[in-house]
């Protein structure tokens, strides 16, 4: 570990102590550095690399903050790395699995806390993507909503970041494109009325079962299109 990481670690321990909870202001820069027994270079270098990591924010004129350290200010640079994986085959099915993994026991676990208005706005999504149906943008920008709403009804925010990190806007895009290229779409319309039809009946077996079948799928369309190399992008 370099002298720099070490800094960084007293500084999350004060955060994860409660010596600096969400909010408050760090020492200033000498007084900061001499709390951690650091040279001011150390101390400076491990407040920007948490500034970075969104874990500090640095107000100019007036110090550096702690954050409020919520999962998705956290979290928010997940989404940004997943868009940079997309020429990386192995790395996509990888979040593909991960999804698989994840997004089935959420939509469980969502039907299960679900309320009225939460199902009339995936009823909403639902209805925007059978209007859609060939036009890819409109098709991925509901179906994010769509699963966004599904994933939200848990009221875990930082599974809400994750899938939604993970999912990744161009990627959707890609898949979409090529579900309708290849005239799946329909099926995978189908596919999420039958994530709604459960969600409606409160059932979480039910549920998990109609996300794990939309997500297989997908998971397994994205694996045959790219070892074949057809898979389309946005370009």
């Amino acid at each position: 570990m370099s002298l720099t990481d070490k800094a960084i670690d007293q500084i999350r321990e004060l955060i994860r102590t409660g010596a600096l909870p969400p909010g408050s202001k760090l020492p200033p820069e000498p007084d900061l550095a001499a709390q951690l027994g650091l040279s001011r270079n150390l101390a400076r270098e491990a407040v920007k690399a948490l500034a970075v990591a969104r874990v500090l924010e640095v107000r100019r004129g007036d110090g550096t903050y702690v954050t409020s350290l919520q999962p998705s200010l956290l979290l928010e640079g997940l989404g940004g790395a997943v868009e940079l994986l997309q020429g990386d085959s192995a790395a996509l099915q990888d979040l593909m699995e991960v999804r698989r993994l994840l997004e089935p026991v959420a939509t469980a676990l969502a039907a299960t806390r679900i309320s009225d208005e939460q199902l009339a706005e995936i009823k909403r999504h639902l209805d925007a993507m059978r209007e859609a149906r060939d036009d890819v943008e409109r098709l991925n920008s509901h179906d994010a909503a769509f699963h966004r709403a599904v994933i939200s009804a848990t009221g875990n925010e930082t599974l809400l970041t994750l899938l939604e990190g993970i999912s990744g806007r161009t990627l959707r895009a890609r898949i979409w494109r090529g579900l309708v290229d290849t005239q799946a779409s329909d099926r995978t319309l189908a596919e999420h009325e039958a994530i709604f039809n459960a969600l409606t009946t409160r059932d979480a077996t039910l549920s998990q079962a109609a996300a794990q079948l939309h997500v297989s799928n997908t998971e397994q369309w994205l694996r045959e299109h790219l070892r074949s190399g057809e898979a389309p992008s946005l370009r």
